[in-house]
């Protein structure tokens, strides 16, 4: 792994000082531990420690429920299979200051700011640099201090824009803390990604996960773009599409390009190859994880974003052939979400054989038998889902079997679709498939003659688009477990067990960005077709060649209705719905409920921003003056 993966996760032995409670510190070439605080950050060595743990926070809200659950849920395109992280999902009475998803990112937003703060207010007195190079580091910090306080202000609306370190802050001003606006924090989050835009480097070929311009251009263009939900809309709007046109405009200079489509793949399918995850040039800022020495904030406990998304493999799929330990799928003990009707069927075209690859290569949906032995199909289970009776007997081929995961090193994991994936009986579908849960709708006939279990769109969701219910009817007990699975955090190259996927996490994409330019033209100056060209260009690259004019818009098809279903389609489980949805205006009663009709508690008075974490309001000395946040 490059240098920065060696150094940028140790945490040095001062942090405590910072007042977060860090325990457990030390340097990677450098200790500062028996000097005071001012040595050691004027120090090169320490400064530089200081500015590679101001990346930690990243790692705790990236691929990790926390910021699933704050980011994706209560939206559009999901909704929950048990209560894990309901307050977010369905705005009801767990959305509250006690919830403790609230207080892991309040705390970790904030710890970001600080070591931020500390970094940018040392830096001048740092020895050893010129001016430029001073920049080029301090740069960093700016940029992670605006990310972070742009999470805080979209989670939690105006509360507390700090400035100075802890280490600086007398203890009167750290206990009675003061609000500021909205407006207030947006200077700070644009200034500060301003100057990491104008002073970090054009590309770096020797640290991967570090902060470069690209990184900074496309931050830059999605926070301009979601302060024109604050008012001045046009002039942030015409601010953001600069921004993402530089990058768009200027790719090789960054080091940043869209895949390719071919014939074999399209170009939407290639950047989430494995084969392409560590060097991908659509990832523009990433949460990047070290696969070989396991030098992260949680060793090698990472990547478990999946498995929250995946349906019951553990017992409604088993009589079929899946299992809970199928490393390529995940673990199914920890599955929470799962997709919205609008999602599957609206979102994405309900049909066999669409253009638009981006259901195929986001979701998983054809299941294989994964128990190392052929299934034989019994009478019980004819009996049970509804299959015809001449398939007594029929064997669903196992296709587990050990494969090769890790592209450096060559780990070992067992998964499935490894062998007999083959069509021997000519019926057209694979002798191993199991379970089959597409977004389109099959015919009774087919359901009941295919030799594995369907479930669709029919059979998950009732009159109304919610999810079936155990009870009203004789197989909705098994359909409502039963449903596409994300999978864009499952190549197998970074498998490493049921649990750990050890791939890079994109957190900005160059696809986001050509939209973020879209709806930036339309907001700017309602230019059509520039927004036209953009959304043409993502969309002829989700189809392989010979297939990319069937995915073309025309101008008049472009609207901001359509930015957000295509945003749907592209950025589907990354993280940023809930900010599409609130920057767009959709966080209402009546959006939510027509396209997820789950949704039966929001409150726009209440439910824009989160409530402050209670353990906040309870440690500080003015929580009256503070004020918890409307209606909570």
């Amino acid at each position: 792994m490059q240098k920065i993966m060696k150094k940028i996760y140790y945490k040095f032995s001062l942090c405590i000082l910072l007042g977060i409670g860090i325990s457990s510190c030390s340097l990677d070439e450098w200790n500062p531990s028996t000097v005071d605080v001012e040595t050691a950050y004027t120090n090169r060595g320490g400064f530089e420690s200081l500015i590679n743990y101001c990346y930690d926070g990243l790692y705790y809200f990236y691929g990790k429920v926390d910021g699933i659950g704050a980011m994706e849920m209560g939206t559009d395109l999901w909704t929950n299979v048990t209560n894990t992280e309901s307050g977010f999902i369905l705005y009801n009475s767990n959305m509250n200051p006690q919830l403790g998803t609230l207080n892991t990112i309040w705390g970790g937003m904030y710890a970001t700011v600080n070591y931020c703060n500390t970094a940018i207010h040392y830096a001048p007195m740092v020895e050893g640099y010129t001016e430029a190079e001073r920049n080029v580091k301090v740069a960093e910090a700016h940029f992670l201090r605006g990310w972070a306080n742009w999470h805080l202000v979209e989670q939690f609306g105006g509360v507390s824009l700090t400035t100075v370190p802890s280490t600086e802050t007398d203890r009167a001003s750290q206990n009675n803390p003061t609000r500021s606006s909205e407006e207030e924090f947006y200077n700070l989050i644009i200034s500060d990604l301003q100057f990491a835009a104008a002073n970090l480097p054009d590309r770096t070929s020797a640290e991967r996960g570090r902060l470069t311009k690209k990184a900074a251009y496309a931050m830059l263009a999605k926070a301009l773009l979601q302060r024109t939900r604050l008012g001045d809309q046009e002039e942030y709007a015409r601010l953001a599409l600069e921004a993402a046109e530089e990058l768009i405009n200027n790719g090789d200079k960054y080091g940043a390009a869209l895949y390719e489509s071919d014939a074999q793949r399209s170009g939407f399918g290639k950047l989430w190859d494995g084969a392409n995850n560590k060097n991908n040039t659509e990832f523009l800022f990433l949460e990047a994880v070290d696969h070989i020495d396991g030098r992260n904030p949680e060793n090698w406990n990472r990547g478990r974003t999946r498995q929250y998304y995946l349906m019951d493999a553990k017992t409604t799929g088993a009589p079929w052939g899946m299992q809970e330990n199928d490393a390529w799928l995940s673990r199914a003990n920890s599955r929470a979400f799962k997709p919205t009707k609008y999602l599957l069927t609206e979102i994405f075209e309900p049909v066999a054989d669409p253009a638009d690859t981006r259901f195929k290569e986001s979701f998983f949906y054809a299941y294989y038998n994964a128990t190392w032995s052929d299934k034989v199909v019994s009478s019980g289970m004819v009996n049970t889902y509804g299959k015809n009776p001449n398939l007594v007997g029929h064997v669903i081929k196992n296709t587990a079997a050990t494969g090769q995961s890790q592209v450096e090193g060559g780990r070992a994991i067992n998964h499935m679709g490894l062998v007999n994936m083959v069509d021997n009986d000519g019926d057209g579908w694979l002798d191993g498939l199991s379970v089959f849960a597409p977004n389109w709708t099959m015919s009774a006939a087919e359901k009941a003659d295919l030799p594995f279990w369907i479930v669709d769109p029919a059979d998950m969701f009732d009159a109304e688009g919610k999810w079936v219910v155990a009870g009203s009817s004789a197989s909705a007990i098994y359909d409502r477990e039963v449903y596409p699975s994300l999978k864009k955090f499952s190549s197998l190259e970074w498998v490493y067990d049921r649990q750990n996927w050890m791939g890079d996490i994109p957190i900005i994409r160059l696809g986001e960005v050509y939209l973020i330019a879209a709806e930036a033209a339309l907001l700017s100056s309602n230019d059509v077709n520039k927004a036209q060209t953009y959304i043409n260009t993502i969309r002829r690259r989700a189809a392989v060649v010979g297939r990319q004019s069937e995915m073309e818009i025309d101008a008049s098809e472009v609207t901001l209705d359509f930015i957000l279903a295509e945003r749907g389609r592209e950025l589907v489980g990354e993280q940023t719905r809930w900010y599409d949805l609130k920057r767009m205006g959709k966080l209402n009663p009546t959006y939510l409920r027509q396209t997820n009709p789950e949704i039966l508690f929001f409150d726009p008075a209440k439910h824009s921003v989160r409530p402050i974490p209670q353990p906040f309001l309870d440690a500080i000395a003015n929580p009256t003056e503070f004020e918890q946040n409307e209606n909570y």
